[in-house]
Parts: C-alpha cells; structure tokens; sequence
C-alpha cells in the first residue's frame, strides 16, 4: 500500500496491513468497507504523526487515550466530516485496536471509552396525499392475477388507512376483520396494544381480496397468503411497491412504510392533534411523533416558497 506520507514506521505499518488483510480475508468484510478503514486509520495516523513530530509509532498506539482520539475526531469535524464519517472512521480505530489488543501489543480501553458522534435524525419521507391515494388503487397494483392484486391493495390501504407497521398489517388475521369491523386492536413493538381505525375504503378492500383469495383463511391464522399459500411476506409488498415506484414515477423513498408515515403527517397536516397520532402509531413517546412536526413545517415552507408571490 503506497503513502505519499510516512504516517508511521515499519513495525506500525506491517502491523496495519496485516489488520486490513485480516478484515478482507477471515472476516470478509466488503471491499468498501475496507478501503473506507483503511483511509480512516491513515487519517487517524497521520493526526499521531503531527502530535509526535514524527512517523506514528506502536507506542503511541498502544497508549491512546480518550482524548487523543477526542482530539482526531474534533479535528475531523473542523475539516467537515459529518456524524457519520465520523462513526465509521472511530469503528476502524476500534477494529485496528482489538486487533492489536488480541496479540498483546496494545489496549484499546480507551477507544471503547468514546462514544460515536450521535447521528442526526433523518425525517420521515412520506408521500403526498395524491401519491398515497394512488399506490393504495386496486387498478395501480401491477400483479396479473387478480386476488394477488386484491391482496396488494387491501395490505397498502390498510398501512396507509390505519398507520400500521408492515408487520401488524401482515399478522392480522380474520377474526380482526370481521364484517362491520370499525377498529382494530393491534399489539405492536414492545408488546403495546393500541386501538387504530379501520376506514370502510380499508374494509372493502380486505373484502374484495377475501372474495378472490383461492385459499381457506383460518379465522385465526394471518389473512394475507402468498402466492402458494403460505403466509405472505414483508419482501413481497416491498417488491411490489418497487415496481409500482418504476411504474407510477414515484420517489425512491416510496416505501410500504412510507405509507405509516404519510398517514401520520397527512393527519397532522389536516388538524390532528399530536397526543392522539401518537396513541394511532403506537409511539411509547411523545418526542418520537413530534419528528412529523417537521415534516409538516418542511412541506408549508415549501408550498410558501411556490406558491406566495413575495417567496
């Protein structure tokens, strides 16, 4: 491995190929990931070489503190790194570390000591109240037979239509959707039960997917079957809207749990108060809902920016 700058000497720098050569073969990790810690790891050596005034030694490894590595990832935030540039680049140190530290030549104590930056949080993408309308349509679904299509509609409805979680809307069963069914009781993450509305649009469409449905559904056995009978799988509606994504011009971002999230700022875009999304979403905390706030705001500003002739 060629360096334009010696970053550190020869016991340091076969010790560092041999990690990397490790990583890429016994641990298989992916070529990306390897030239991403090896670029990191020479970053962080190049950083001990300035400190030292000379070329990194395992010394100097060996004895890192916390606030060595402090120091690195500050100097990286002033050249620009983000939160996760950040995080990956302290996992290879951490790797190099435990590497040296199974062959008795270093502690890496000081590097489990630091925590990673904290991500920021991304914002839910969800899609526009005409996009949901139309993912959701019996006649946009792109299967050929018509009790797969039936079925790909009433599972998007209901994502979209109650705020449920792929997985609440695949383990729902017949008896939670008896005829005249107006709410579901759904368990969610943690075992919380919530109480969600199940719209008519909802209903109908479970209905007519009931009515094609070639297999017996067990009253108490998951509603929605695969192609072969079996139960139906999260990767078959994600692959579904993939396609529908290609088909319909839709974002990337067009995800059957966008729809969760498009029924959660959709309502708050039209009056809905925070407290009672969160009871809709299940959420343990009100500070996890109050991320959609944000999204609405993004979206005002954005019909401001088009739409107000001093914008």
């Amino acid at each position: 491995m060629n360096e334009l700058l010696i970053i550190s000497d020869d016991k340091l720098t076969r010790l560092r190929q041999d990690w990397l050569a490790s990583i890429a073969g016994e641990r298989r990790l992916s070529p990306k990931t390897v030239e991403a810690y090896e670029r990191d790891t020479r970053q962080f050596l190049t950083f001990l070489t300035g400190h030292a005034g000379g070329p990194a030694k395992l010394s100097d490894v060996a004895s890192l503190r916390p606030a060595d590595l402090r120091g690195f990832l500050a100097s990286r935030r002033n050249d620009g790194a983000g939160a996760r540039t950040l995080g990956r680049g302290l996992a290879g140190i951490r790797s190099f570390l435990r590497y040296l530290e199974k062959q008795g030549l270093a502690n890496a104590t000081g590097a489990r000591a630091v925590r990673s930056p904290k991500q920021a949080k991304s914002l839910p993408k969800p899609l526009a109240a005409s996009q949901a309308l139309t993912v959701i349509e019996a006649d946009a679904q792109l299967a050929e037979e018509p009790w797969i299509a039936a079925r790909n509609a009433a599972v998007l409805t209901l994502l979209y239509g109650s705020g449920l979680r792929i997985s609440e809307g695949l383990s729902l069963t017949p008896n939670d959707l008896l005829p005249g069914t107006k709410t579901l009781r759904i368990t969610g993450k943690g075992g919380k039960a919530r109480m969600v509305p199940l719209l008519p649009a909802a209903m109908e469409a479970v209905d007519l997917y009931r009515k094609l449905c070639p297999y017996h559904l067990k009253a108490d056995e998951p509603i929605f079957r695969g192609a072969k009978g079996g139960p139906l799988q999260q990767a078959i509606i994600q692959r579904e809207m993939v396609k529908m994504r290609s088909a319909l011009g839709l974002p990337e971002t067009a995800t059957p749990h966008a729809l969760r999230h498009s029924f959660a700022t959709h309502l708050l875009a039209g009056g809905g108060d925070l407290r009672s999304i969160q009871e809709l979403l299940g959420h343990s905390s009100l500070s996890t809902t109050q991320v959609y706030t944000a999204v609405d705001t993004n979206r005002l500003l954005d019909i401001y920016d088009r739409a107000h002739p001093r914008a």
